[in-house]
């Protein structure tokens, strides 16, 4: 597909840069609203002001046959290029084999197109079809996608992250449901000096409320609306409410259509499969940071909990003075002092700014090189959302056939034959050096250009390619520019979204049937090398003297000699990466004065300075009860150093805070997501009865959905409580904001439990925590002691036995390199 916008090609000096940045060089779009009629409503941010045009493009749709629009006769016309077409219908012949996508199907209006093709599959299939999706006979991106791509624009371009002009607004209201509550309160801010809060002090008044916000949107005329959990909570609560009272709910640019687009959508976060609700209005894009966090932590896997305070404080953005009020206290505390609930609203949006400048950047940079919304990127996978995209447009541009899916043969049955990954010794390793190979799999794919078979232009290897030498310019130019400067921080952006793009290859590669250019020989290839180069690395460090802890694809873990400096860790890195073939480099990553080995990829570390890293399910979990998860942090930091007397004082202390009952309710909860519905559950209660749910039953509530997340301790009396939150403090969610509760709960907990402070309680079963404190967290520790030290350490009963050791004479079992070999 030529271009239809200018045949200039934006440039970074490559000849096939089109292929990474699209070849129209159009500067500042902001947002694209595209119809179905093949209208394109464009804003552009050109030095500071917006500039809007409306443009046509022709709808478009892949097809690997023409049988299905056989039926319209004469009404398709062949044309040569797709910017010649002019019928209500036509096709273009790309060059490619048979079977693969080689007709590019155009027309003047979407719906044209589609109403053809299901009515000629129909007859084709002899059934009645509703969806192309259903079809492999055709490929489809969405509006938007299909503009940019046959344009040849990006969002963004010459722009940098500060440029955009962004407003935060955060709901305050009296009831998690739209039906039983209402807005009393809007906090907004913007980067260009906005903060205000907008109020409804009576139900009257939320009228006004909802149409002064829309008018102060109007005026500030942001590019992008931000919020934390936007799609979940904000924009639910603020259509349902719109609609009820009748205002109209103009958010977005007054050129485009006064609407709100709702819809569904899948989102795939590795194993985590899910559907959400979003939105877009035209003329602005709009961001929910928790999905921002989301991804974050899908890489780090480092947070407990998605809500908003709780990842402010993970990233140090919340003020010192910040205010802070227990979520079913807001609206009752409003009432009594207005002006701190400002500031506690006031206090949120500007910790969405601050999650938004922090997380950001690399989707927008990554919009400046794949045709797609900036809002999609934030949440797309890097390989199906934003690799492949980038390739089709390559083909198009080229005016080449996509090929096929991959079919599914015998070797799919076989399984992948993926990463090696060793574990050489569990305990406790004192001077722990992290060495990585860079970029592992991607490196490989570079150096022995591995890459997929029906990749006939190369499309896929040349990113590769051009993204990591890039991305090696960018990240040295963030080096050199002042520490905190917009241009660090530009260059720092595009070399992450280069880093997402590049790891997300081989990925690519193995995705199966999910990916147009899959090719699992060519993923077998690269994990095969992959494993060479591994146990090269391993066995050069054996061979130096260094013990070897763990070894995988994210790196090598070894202790090295008491008394090595840092500098002595690096050239011991360099000399055995000096070994490696070309394009693969081993890089020096951290140095631990200690690590607990407990399984592969789960463990934890001990900096230098103290800091307590947790990596891995096995060792931290989102169900766990906050007083285990401080025992733990606590024990693993005494252990680590060797401290087996404050290892032991921790866990009596643990022990006798519950048997004195100073901890409360909150301390002993477990946190977990329903998966069943009140029907299903009540259908099979008979057979098994299961804690949550008893506990919700319990106290009355019969109204549950799936996915809700809820707290229950079990009692003394052996029942189970539930224990409504109260959202302040950190919980252990493994995912989702204080407002991802269910409605029904919030009523139920305003309505019956107002200001009972059920965290507070005490009245839980002492000896089940004891229990689990010993089985559970301390269990945990088992693999850092012989059998008989770890029952002498983290024995119940405080008497000292008959052959019970010195306390002090106990060491946990070390993993030491005693010499360099």
């Amino acid at each position: 597909m030529t271009p239809t916008g200018s045949p200039a090609a934006f440039s970074t000096g490559h000849p096939n840069d089109t292929w990474l940045f699209g070849w129209n060089p159009t500067p500042g779009i902001v947002s694209v609203w595209a119809e179905a009629s093949g209208r394109a409503l464009v804003w552009r941010r050109v030095e500071g002001q917006v500039i809007f045009s409306e443009e046509r493009f022709r709808p478009w749709i892949l097809s690997t046959t023409l049988a299905d629009l056989s039926h319209v006769g004469s009404a398709l016309s062949r044309s040569s290029h797709p910017a010649d077409a002019a019928s209500a219908l036509s096709f273009c012949e790309l060059n490619g084999p048979q079977g693969s996508y080689r007709y590019l199907l155009t027309t003047q209006h979407w719906r044209t197109l589609e109403r053809a093709l299901l009515a000629g599959a129909a007859r084709r299939l002899g059934q009645p079809v509703t969806s192309l999706y259903d079809l492999d006979e055709y490929y489809r991106v969405g509006l938007v996608e299909q503009y940019l791509m046959q344009t040849g624009r990006v969002y963004f371009r010459g722009l940098i992250y500060a440029d955009l002009h962004r407003l935060q607004f955060d709901l305050e209201t009296t009831a998690l449901d739209p039906r039983r509550g209402r807005i009393f309160l809007v906090a907004v801010r913007d980067n260009r000096g906005l903060a205000t809060t907008i109020d409804a002090a009576s139900p009257a008044d939320e009228r006004r409320l909802i149409a002064d916000l829309c008018a102060l949107i109007q005026e500030r005329d942001p590019d992008v609306l931000e919020n934390h959990n936007l799609y979940g909570f904000d924009l639910q609560f603020l259509e349902y409410r719109a609609a009820l009272l009748d205002v109209p709910l103009n958010l977005g640019r007054r050129e485009g259509p006064a609407l709100l687009e709702r819809y569904d959508e899948p989102v795939s976060w590795g194993w985590r499969r899910r559907s959400r609700t979003t939105y877009s209005v035209a003329g602005r894009e709009l961001v929910d940071t928790l999905e921002a966090v989301r991804r974050y932590d899908f890489s780090v896997r480092e947070l407990s909990s998605y809500r908003l305070k709780d990842v402010a404080r993970y990233f140090g953005l919340a003020a010192p003075d910040r205010v802070y009020i227990p979520g079913n206290a807001v609206y009752e505390t409003y009432q009594q002092e207005p002006e701190r609930v400002r500031r506690y609203a006031l206090a949120d949006v500007a910790e969405v700014d601050g999650l938004s400048q922090r997380l950001l950047g690399a989707p927008f940079a990554l919009a400046g090189m794949a045709p797609r919304r900036y809002t999609r990127l934030i949440s797309a996978g890097p390989a199906m959302g934003i690799l492949e995209p980038m390739l089709v447009r390559a083909y198009l541009q080229a005016g080449a056939a996509l090929p096929a899916y991959p079919s599914s043969g015998p070797e799919d049955l076989a399984g992948h034959a993926g990463g090696a990954a060793y574990l050489f010794a569990t305990g406790i390793a004192e001077h722990v050096v992290k060495a990585d190979i860079a970029s592992m799999y991607p490196s490989l794919m570079r150096t022995y250009q591995i890459g997929p078979a029906g990749d006939r232009l190369g499309v896929l290897l040349h990113l590769v390619d051009r993204l990591t030498d890039l991305r090696l310019s960018h990240k040295e130019a963030a080096r050199h520019a002042p520490h905190g400067s917009l241009e660090a921080g530009h260059h720092t952006a595009l070399q992450q979204a280069m880093k997402i793009l590049i790891n997300s290859a081989y990925g690519y590669l193995g995705a199966g049937r999910m990916a147009l250019f899959a090719d699992r020989a060519a993923a077998d290839e690269v994990t095969r090398r992959g494993r060479e180069i591994l146990e090269h690395v391993v066995r050069a460090l054996k061979e130096r003297g260094m013990v070897l802890i763990e070894a995988d694809t994210d790196g090598v873990y070894f202790a090295v000699p008491a008394g090595w400096s840092a500098e002595q860790e690096r050239a011991l890195v360099a000399d055995v990466g000096a070994t490696l073939p070309r394009g693969i480099n081993l890089e020096y990553e951290g140095r631990y004065r200690a690590m607990f080995s407990y399984e592969v990829k789960n463990y934890a570390l001990l900096t230098y300075d103290g800091q307590l890293i947790v990596r891995g399910v096995a060792l931290r979990s989102s169900r766990s009860e906050r007083f285990g998860e401080r025992f733990l942090q606590q024990a693993l930091h005494a252990v680590m150093i060797g401290d087996i007397v404050g290892l032991q004082r921790v866990f009596r202390e643990t022990v006798e805070a519950l048997r004195s009952r100073s901890l409360t309710a909150a301390d002993v909860a477990t946190r977990v997501r329903l998966t069943k519905t009140p029907e299903e559950y009540k259908r099979s209660r008979a057979a098994h009865r299961e804690a949550p749910y008893e506990a919700l039953l319990a106290a009355g509530r019969e109204d549950w959905r799936p996915g809700e997340r809820v707290r229950y301790y079990r009692a003394a009396d052996g029942s189970y409580r539930w224990l409504p939150d109260e959202t302040d403090e950190p919980a252990g969610l493994a995912e989702g904001d204080a407002q991802e509760q269910d409605s029904a709960a919030e009523t139920f907990q305003r309505e019956r439990m107002p200001s009972t402070h059920a965290e507070l309680r005490n009245d839980y079963d002492v000896e089940q925590y004891v229990q689990v404190l010993l089985t559970t967290y301390a269990g945990r520790l088992r693999k850092a002691f012989a059998p008989e030290d770890f029952d002498q350490i983290f024995r119940l009963d405080p008497q000292i036995g008959l052959f019970d050791r010195p306390i002090e004479d106990i060491q946990p079992l070390w993993i030491r390199c005693s010499n360099a070999g």
